[in-house]
């Protein structure tokens, strides 16, 4: 006992110190008890087996996917659009959010899907993200307390007393608890919290794809010469293929996309050609999109009777004609040593080699309004192609540098399709298998995350790094100091001692000692562990008391998620450690008064629907 206790408390203080990085401090702890002998090598290692923790890695893989698919960009502008710029107004929006949905989806799988929702939203109301995390990871530990499901301690009470002969709770009972909680949590961080949460600068900043579609517009003059054909009935283009017309050489225009204006997908005509061919067939009504010459399309009219769309592009509309989930633009300059340095290249070309696009050229700063570019070193240039393509670039062609991130910009796309709707229902199924318990929630994550990784809403090479490892490993490694606690018998000692004491004195104490001592555990122990380990004890202490044991184990399940003080002592903290860029004191600087309120609430409030 007393080796694994200075474990604890130098375990503790090196999360507090902050020096290390909480997933080596757990780390340590983990060989620590390994070492001195309290934990044989299954029992070391459990954490990394351990269903929550698979769990938690698959569920960070099915955000990725509605990170990618666009549900996160869409509903960080509607978070914004909401909130209207306040950044308090935005606080009290996540934080329910988070506990509406946590109600009925795990807490982590809440947290999964919000966090980069919440990071995008953050920085475009104007606020760090750490003003917003660790609101979110809180609510979804009070959300938990408005259902039966949500959240495993209020299974594992309710079980226990239906295994003593007592009667279980309903499905929406632990509402009466859990919603007044809720409200105090949101009014505590409209009005307090907000002030005291830190103002991390984390780097973590999604990438505003509008304004970079307005700059490129204006720096490299996108918008200049582009043009919408539609190809007519007396067309002689009808039925025929791009490359017999040879655009580029004859009219010295380049066919950026192609639009069909009769898809058949049954027939695998698809309703957009992003990259045209020159064995892409042509149809009545087909529209393309040009850029050349006013000349040139002109002549190109005239010749081939082809009708024009009159278009005048604002930024919205030309970013939606040239880019969408699958296909982007980023910048590209050409270095010195570059193969490209002294060519003359066209804009429009296209770099078969790689599949990508020249869209527009700009030297010292000054956008090139010729058509055909000859190269220099320092030269810059807007590319278009498949997300894929644009970061395999530089693979593709040494010397070049792509300047900002194509994948970050990737995930802001707003536009919704085929494979959103997918991430979606991969998302109400995910719901649906767990709130009707079909299947163990490890395995309900593992089948979605396949989904999301087979429908290709998250690449399979990416799969990995969508993955908070940081996270994952330091609720892995600490699972074994739960065991230790257990084992070891401090847990048991310290709370039969305390709950002997206080019930002496009078109901509300044994209460009040329950609860202090059940949310002393969870703020370094899993709830589910903790609950576990309370339920029995306040079971036992209620019925040599003489009372109903129901107030006591609504005390349990409502402390065992206060985990207020800790990024360790709940997933849901961890998970949002990083990204807010968190120290271990935030926690306890924000987390206190909550749980003080929490505690207060608790006392005057269950004694009232649950009477001793």
């Amino acid at each position: 006992m007393t080796i694994l206790l200075i474990i604890l408390t130098i375990t503790i203080a090196l999360f507090i110190w902050g020096k290390f990085p909480p997933d080596v401090v757990a780390l340590m702890s983990m060989l620590a008890l390994y070492i001195s002998g309290i934990l044989d090598l299954k029992e070391t290692l459990v954490g990394f087996s351990n269903t929550t923790v698979i769990m938690i890695a698959a569920l960070f893989i099915i955000g990725e996917g509605l990170s990618r698919t666009g549900w996160t960009a869409l509903a960080g502008q509607k978070f914004v659009g909401w909130a209207k710029k306040s950044a308090p107004r935005l606080l009290m929006i996540v934080t329910l959010g988070s506990s509406v949905l946590s109600g009925f989806v795990s807490n982590t799988g809440t947290v999964a899907a919000l966090l980069p929702v919440t990071i995008s939203a953050a920085w475009n109301a104007g606020t760090m993200p750490s003003k917003l995390l660790m609101p979110v990871a809180f609510g979804s530990n009070t959300g938990g307390l408005l259902t039966l499901t949500g959240t495993p301690p209020n299974i594992i009470v309710s079980n226990a007393l239906v295994e003593e002969g007592l009667e279980g709770f309903s499905f929406f009972e632990f509402a009466l608890i859990g919603l007044p909680l809720l409200i105090i949590a949101i009014v505590y961080f409209r009005y307090l919290g907000y002030k005291l949460l830190p103002d991390n600068r984390t780097k973590n900043k999604p990438v505003n794809i509008d304004s970079e579609m307005h700059k490129w517009i204006e720096d490299y003059s996108i918008d200049d010469n582009v043009y919408r054909l539609r190809i007519r009935s007396m067309s002689p283009m009808i039925n025929t293929k791009l490359g017999d017309w040879e655009f580029e050489k004859k009219y010295n225009v380049s066919v950026m996309r192609l639009r069909r204006r009769h898809p058949n997908t049954m027939k695998g005509i698809q309703p957009f050609v992003e990259f045209p061919k020159p064995e892409t067939e042509l149809r009545y009504h087909d529209i393309i999109t040009l850029k050349g010459k006013t000349e040139a399309i002109d002549k190109l009219i005239i010749g081939l009777k082809l009708g024009i769309i009159p278009t005048k592009y604002d930024n919205k509309e030309l970013k939606e004609e040239l880019i969408n989930h699958e296909v982007g633009m980023a910048q590209m300059i050409i270095t010195p040593k570059s193969a490209f340095v002294g060519n003359t290249i066209p804009l429009g070309y296209y770099l078969d080699q790689a599949g990508i696009q020249l869209l527009g050229a700009s030297r010292n700063n000054m956008p090139l309004k010729d058509t055909r570019i000859k190269v220099r070193a320092g030269d810059a240039f807007i590319i278009r192609g498949s997300w894929k393509d644009i970061e395999a670039l530089q693979t593709a062609y040494e010397h070049l540098l792509i300047a900002g991130s194509p994948e970050a910009m990737a995930k802001n796309v707003d536009k919704l399709n085929t494979k959103s709707y997918i991430a979606m229902g991969t998302l109400l199924l995910m719901i649906i298998l767990l709130v009707f318990n079909i299947l163990p929630g490890a395995i309900t994550a593992l089948v979605c995350a396949g989904i999301m990784m087979l429908s290709g809403c998250v690449p399979i090479s990416k799969a990995y790094k969508g993955i908070s490892w940081t996270s994952v490993v330091m609720i892995a490694a600490m699972i074994p100091m739960g065991i230790a606690l257990q084992k070891t018998g401090v847990a048991q000692l310290t709370a039969k001692g305390l709950v002997n004491y206080l019930g002496n004195i009078h109901p509300i104490m044994l209460l009040a000692g329950i609860f202090l001592l059940t949310t002393s555990f969870s703020q370094t122990i899993n709830n589910s562990a903790t609950a576990v380990l309370m339920a029995p004890i306040a079971i036992l202490a209620a019925t040599s008391l003489g009372v109903s044991p129901k107030p006591f184990m609504i005390a349990v399940a409502v402390s065992a998620s206060t985990a207020f003080l800790t990024p360790v002592g709940t997933t849901t903290n961890a998970m949002v450690l990083a990204a807010g860029g968190y120290k271990f004191m935030d926690y306890v600087k924000v987390g206190a008064p909550l749980l003080l309120l929490f505690f207060i609430v608790t006392l005057l409030i269950v004694p009232v629907f649950w009477p001793f």
